[in-house]
């Protein structure tokens, strides 16, 4: 049996989305090299956002990247993606394989420790292929993920490990809320990559 294969993967979202925890897919070696990379090569800058009105510098930073120019824009903020980089290109190549889905754009994450997370929020921007897939790859720190249904509010959590791919598609956007908790427990940053499919 293929571990890796998304078809013998089991649905960790009860209903109304599809979300796949391949687990860590590297090796060892291979974590720290891309860590290395992705922390030193990357154009990081902290990202900003607007909450109620109020402009907001985070102290996360993040980076936009993709086959085109693309305009990303959440949080009344807008990006342009960057050309790819040779270590993401790779990043990508194995992510598309493993998820059997096809990325034209990666926006990444760095969280320095676990004072840094991310609200609960759907990656539904219009910009963004309806129901199409999104795979997230996680360097460094393990962190918790929770999931929470939009009218249930039932709840599921996922440690993501480091080195390690989960993939989310078809209506987990429109149905479910996902965010990054901050904990005092963490110390150490996180690198997270995830790879989307812009409309063209």
């Amino acid at each position: 049996m293929d571990l890796f294969n998304s078809d013998t993967l089991s649905n960790i979202l009860p209903y109304g989305g599809t979300v796949h925890y391949f687990g860590v897919i590297f090796k060892q070696e291979e974590i720290e090299y891309f860590y290395d990379k992705l922390l030193k090569e990357i154009e990081w800058k902290n990202d900003e956002v607007f909450i109620y009105g109020k402009h907001i510098v985070t102290k996360r930073k993040a980076a936009w990247y993709g086959d085109k120019n693309y305009a990303y824009t959440y949080s009344r903020t807008t990006k342009y993606a960057l050309p790819w980089t040779n270590d993401l290109i790779e990043l990508k190549n194995e992510t598309e394989n493993l998820t059997k889905e096809t990325f034209n754009s990666c926006l990444l994450n760095l969280y320095h420790n676990g004072d840094e997370g991310m609200a609960w929020h759907s990656d539904d921007e219009k910009t963004l292929v309806k129901n199409g897939a999104i795979a997230s790859l996680s360097f460094g720190a393990e962190r918790k993920f929770y999931f929470k249904h939009k009218e249930t509010k039932e709840t599921v959590t996922v440690d993501l490990e480091n080195g390690s791919l989960l993939s989310m598609k078809d209506t987990t956007q429109t149905n479910w809320l996902h965010r990054l908790p901050t904990t005092k427990k963490v110390q150490t940053p996180r690198i997270n990559l995830t790879f989307r499919s812009i409309l063209d």
